[in-house]
């Protein structure tokens, strides 16, 4: 039987793990089965520089942990190996990141997750890492504006002209 102490431990592991899914824009449940240390090291690094954060947990805490933050829907996605990535920022950059990198190796997958509270299949996440960025979006908006703008500009120049010469 385990001790009170460890107990305790696990208890306040499980409630800290909580309060940050709580807080997190993204939660994603990844196998990370044959993957060497090099690419993990590799893939930590990248999710660092979208601030995410990669960690692995125990299924038992993780699924205590859900089920503390009120989510549903994930249990069945803690079976074998699990590491957990998380990120209070963003959702779309560490998605990215993550749907790269199982492109490149073929055992790393993508169990489910969390988006903002939201509980998502893989096949969903997948999905919305395949978006443009938020910038390329922005910058598809902008020009599709700038090229209306531009037509309506000519349309009135034409309109100009031919007044111009009627008035001439």
């Amino acid at each position: 039987m385990a001790s009170e102490k460890i107990i305790n431990q696990k208890k306040e592991e499980v409630s800290n793990l909580a309060t940050k899914i709580k807080e997190a824009k993204l939660v994603l449940l990844t196998d990370y089965r044959g993957i060497s240390v090099e690419s993990v090291t590799s893939l930590r690094k990248d999710l660092r520089n979208t601030n995410a954060e990669y960690r692995v947990i125990k299924n038992n805490i993780t699924r205590r942990a859900l089920a503390e933050a009120g989510i549903e829907g994930l249990e069945d996605k803690l079976v074998g190996p699990t590491a957990v990535i998380m990120s209070n920022e963003d959702y779309l950059e560490p998605a990215k990141a993550i749907y790269e990198f199982t492109k490149n190796n073929d055992f790393y997958k993508i169990k489910g997750g969390v988006i903002e509270g939201k509980v998502m299949t893989a096949e969903e996440i997948i999905t919305l890492a395949k978006l443009p960025s938020r910038e390329a979006l922005l910058s598809m908006l902008a020009g599709a504006l700038l090229g209306n703008i531009s037509k309506f500009a000519v349309a009135l120049d034409q309109v100009r002209l031919q007044k111009e010469e009627t008035n001439a």
